[in-house]
């Protein structure tokens, strides 16, 4: 039987990425109105004139696009298959509070060592997730 639950925190995840994305125009028009930067700044992507606190919403931004693609899979795979069970759904959940934890702390006061362990923390949950699809295709046999 297939498991709705595990479809949650996949849209919740997105929602968090559809979030910073809108950041990263706020805090672009935001510093070229106070004149820190022009906009020309951003014709070819990020220029080095571009200060960090201007950049790292977009760097946070491609990290939400990065890793947690595997994370979108595996969660369609946990559906399809019909393996998404309370245990796959919770490790979901705390994959997708990690990456926001990894975001507030990339967007805030951004110490690397804390950004470290929810990122590190994230990819166990991440592994653990795959690791729980594969068995359960491998447990199931191909018919």
């Amino acid at each position: 039987m297939r498991n709705l639950d595990i479809l949650y925190p996949l849209f919740a995840l997105g929602a968090w990425t559809l979030l910073v994305l809108l950041l990263i125009p706020f805090v672009r028009v935001r510093s070229v109105l106070r004149r820190e930067i022009g906009p020309n700044d951003f014709r070819f992507g990020e220029s080095s004139a571009v200060p960090p606190k201007v950049s790292i919403p977009n760097r946070n931004y491609m990290n939400l696009l990065e890793l947690p693609m595997l994370f979108y899979v595996v969660c369609v795979v946990l559906y399809v298959t019909g393996g998404a069970s309370r245990l796959s759904v919770l490790l979901a959940w705390a994959y997708v509070g990690l990456r926001v934890v990894h975001s507030v702390i990339h967007l805030t006061y951004n110490h690397v060592l804390h950004r470290l362990f929810a990122f590190t923390l994230s990819n166990v949950a991440l592994v653990s997730l795959w690791v729980i699809a594969g068995a359960h295709v491998a447990s199931s046999g191909t018919g």
